[in-house]
């Protein structure tokens, strides 16, 4: 990867609904732009996705989606309005963005819920996609969500029942998703920071199957702790408002935009399915398999092969 390097300018977009979405410009002012989706949802776009890119020949473009990161209001404000907050809402404030900072046309990176978040926007705006590099691929389809908050629980199957159980009785049976997230807005702090905690040490159990993986430090902070459990439960518990499988159906739309995905073997929260059912249905994309890495930006082949990818993107 490359040395860190700051951002050249940065700015909160005012996309409407009270919601203020922060950005921020890296690199070559002059240079081939390029789009960050980040993770979560609700991570927030770190510092160390700048590292994945040339700075001499790129200008990078980061993106704190709504109510995350530097955006505002916060997720995790005691008060928080989420209806303006879907997959839709998303890919508009992305658009609205791009014309404001006067991009015709740009490269898409992505992983877990960005890789999402990417191939929904790259499917509706096709002509404004240059290149896509995408790792941890997710779809956030029913049946992903059902397979991490219950069919993991094969897997690991102590602490899959202390997640259960986190939520009331008669709840254990439905959309559990859907009922962290009554938690994680209940009125009592209480309340909601127990339930933080709950979806945090799940999350931690569910992405540990890799020999590289080490703890999230930021589930040690109890702002951003909420802040995350409450978006990811809130897109999870509607399964990111899209229809079963229409990013598969939809990938035609992307023939000859240049794809490459990549995808650790032993990524068991996101299985390998999804990365390959998309390279299938996706004409031209690469998909790179990594032999002992899991979920994440943590290993370092995983890590290459985007450098690698950006590299070769990078003057096209």
């Amino acid at each position: 990867m490359y040395p860190p390097f700051d951002p050249y300018d940065h700015g909160l977009l005012d996309v409407g609904d009270h919601n203020r979405v922060y950005w921020e410009t890296c690199g070559n002012p002059e240079g081939k732009p390029a789009l960050v989706v980040h993770g979560g949802p609700g991570s927030g776009a770190s510092p160390f996705w700048r590292r994945y890119f040339d700075p001499a020949r790129y200008r990078v473009v980061l993106v704190d989606q709504r109510n995350c990161g530097r955006s505002t209001p916060d997720a995790a404000a005691p008060d928080v309005d989420l209806r303006n907050n879907t997959t839709q809402q998303l890919i508009a404030d992305f658009e609205q963005l791009r014309r404001h900072l006067e991009i015709d046309r740009w490269l898409l990176l992505g992983a877990s819920w960005g890789a999402t978040l990417g191939l929904a926007y790259a499917e509706q705006h096709p002509e404004v996609i240059s290149e896509i590099v995408l790792f941890s691929v997710t779809n956030t389809s029913r049946r992903e969500v059902d397979w991490i908050t219950r069919e993991m629980g094969r897997i690991f199957p102590e602490e899959w029942a202390q997640f259960r159980d986190g939520v009331p009785e008669s709840e254990r049976d439905g959309n559990l998703a859907l009922a962290y997230s009554k938690l994680l807005h209940d009125p009592d702090p209480g309340v909601r920071d127990r339930a933080a905690r709950n979806w945090a040490a799940w999350e931690e159990t569910h992405v540990r199957t890799h020999p590289d993986w080490t703890p999230d430090p930021r589930w040690e902070d109890p702002v951003v702790r909420l802040r995350i459990a409450r978006l990811v439960t809130h897109y999870w518990g509607h399964a990111a408002w899209l229809e079963v499988d229409a990013l598969i159906r939809n990938a035609g739309r992307l023939a000859g935009t240049p794809g490459v995905l990549i995808h650790g073997r032993l990524d068991i929260s996101s299985p390998v399915e999804v990365a390959w059912r998309m390279a299938q249905a996706w004409p031209g994309a690469v998909l790179h398999l990594v032999e002992q890495e899991g979920h994440g930006a943590s290993g370092a082949r995983t890590a290459d092969l985007v450098v690698s990818a950006l590299d070769r993107f990078a003057n096209a």
